[in-house]
């Protein structure tokens, strides 16, 4: 069965960084690629590459922009099927029903500069509260520190693949079956950071036997399916949020879980962890439903 990613452009410098990282993400699966556009406003944060004439008046900068960057991710990734449309209705519409025919969806991400910016933009958030598909949100990279390092214009470094999971709030497999799979592919560790509910009257050693029964268990099956897959845990009491948002600084991807609409309760099925997360993750992050 063919598999297909779909990547959402606007124009924007973190639209195209989104291009660019679902090219490489479509290689690694391997799948299709599909490019689109949503909406009836022209992209005017768009420019032409380089060496491109400038769109003369009234020409369909959409359309333009579409086929340029077809033709460049064609070039720079030889034998990737990269295909490109223009999506017709609202932006977070389109964008989610074309997403049921896919099975990733990556959406570029607004940046504030450094780890302290806000990832997630108005059409993002739309689409991420009601995906049935998992999102990736990609950052285009902004100026480094030594504390932090360099990534290429697509947010891409070397790097573990970082997994946030709420060990008594895990309903099924689906978080760790991505998370597994991402880091096999890439030839990449998983890490783990899970938190750790202290309970009133705690009993220290026995809690953290619990839990770590608890992730034996959940993990045991998945360690089978991928044994070249090198796994490390990290339990940190209270919300992972924080912590997540630190390692994204040196991982090739954070994954976060959000519950499906229909098992969430009334409001976002989106927690505090994974909405601190791709707020202000370094990394791109995948948020992938789950029941």
């Amino acid at each position: 069965m063919s598999r297909t990613l779909t990547v959402g452009l606007d124009g924007s410098p973190e639209s195209l960084a989104a291009a660019e990282w679902a090219a490489r993400e479509a290689l690694l699966w391997p799948a299709a690629l599909r490019a689109v556009y949503a909406g009836d406003q022209q992209p005017s944060a768009y420019r032409p590459f380089a060496g491109e004439a400038v769109a003369a008046p009234g020409e369909d900068r959409a359309e333009r922009m579409l086929r340029e960057v077809r033709a460049s991710l064609t070039h720079r990734h030889p034998g990737l099927d990269v295909t490109a449309a223009r999506l017709d209705g609202r932006p977070a519409a389109a964008l989610l029903e074309t997403a049921r025919e896919a099975d990733l969806l990556v959406l570029g991400s607004r940046g504030l500069g450094r780890a302290a910016g806000h990832l997630l933009g108005s059409v993002a958030a739309a689409v991420l509260d009601r995906a049935e598909q998992p999102v990736v949100l990609v950052r285009a990279a902004d100026d480094t520190s030594d504390e932090q390092p360099a990534r290429d214009h697509a947010g891409a470094v070397d790097g573990d693949v970082v997994l946030g999971l709420e060990l008594h709030d895990h309903a099924d497999d689906t978080l760790l079956a991505f998370a597994f799979d991402a880091a096999s592919r890439r030839g990449a560790a998983l890490r783990i950071v899970h938190g750790w509910r202290l309970p009133a009257y705690p009993d220290v050693l026995s809690a953290g036997t619990d839990e770590r029964e608890v992730l034996d268990t959940l993990l045991r099956p998945w360690r089978e399916k991928f044994p070249t897959v090198e796994v490390t845990r990290e339990a940190v009491v209270g919300g992972a949020g924080p912590h997540l948002v630190d390692a994204s600084r040196n991982a090739a991807l954070v994954v976060v879980g959000r519950r499906n609409r229909r098992t969430a309760a009334v409001g976002s099925p989106i927690g505090p962890v994974t909405q601190e997360v791709v707020r202000h993750a370094v990394a791109p992050v995948a948020v992938v439903p789950h029941d």
